[in-house]
């Protein structure tokens, strides 16, 4: 290899090393840009989840499943019913993965629908797929130890 090659090579590992270390004072000991953006969205998520947690006071049902899906469709008034009785009691959310697809990523569903009771500390602590009957989802919120009493 000639001279101006090796020049050419040196230059270029200078250059390589000056990139990395600038990239650490500037990232907090990070060496690449792309590394920290990476750990700060960790740290988001990690945060995210930790203020979810400690934001949930209610249990609560989170039923992912489509609008068009017709096992869904059987689910909506069962998911209303129960959002309007077990109100202050029992948090009921429905995520529609066809207008939120990052959803379904999220919660790493694998069908449609999906139901997952979380704790009131936001743990999870069963996950169903398919339809679930309004008796089914009472009985089971029973057998994980968390009972309802119906509004008077």
């Amino acid at each position: 290899m000639s001279k101006r090659g090796l020049w050419i090579i040196g230059a270029c590992v200078v250059a390589g090393a000056w990139v990395i270390t600038s990239g650490k004072r500037e990232t907090g000991g990070v060496c690449c840009p792309l590394v920290a953006s990476m750990s700060a969205m960790a740290g988001e998520i990690v945060q995210s989840g930790t203020n979810v947690a400690a934001k949930a006071k209610l249990p609560r049902l989170v039923d992912l499943g489509a609008g068009k899906c017709i096992p869904c469709k059987k689910m909506a008034p069962i998911l209303e019913k129960l959002k309007k009785e077990y109100a202050g009691r029992l948090e009921v959310e429905f995520i529609d993965v066809w207008k939120e697809p990052d959803a379904g990523k999220r919660y790493e569903i694998r069908l449609i629908p999906t139901q997952i009771f979380y704790d009131a500390a936001g743990k999870e602590l069963f996950r169903h797929e398919g339809f679930f009957s309004e008796g089914d989802i009472m009985a089971k919120w029973k057998e994980l130890g968390v009972a309802f009493k119906l509004a008077k």
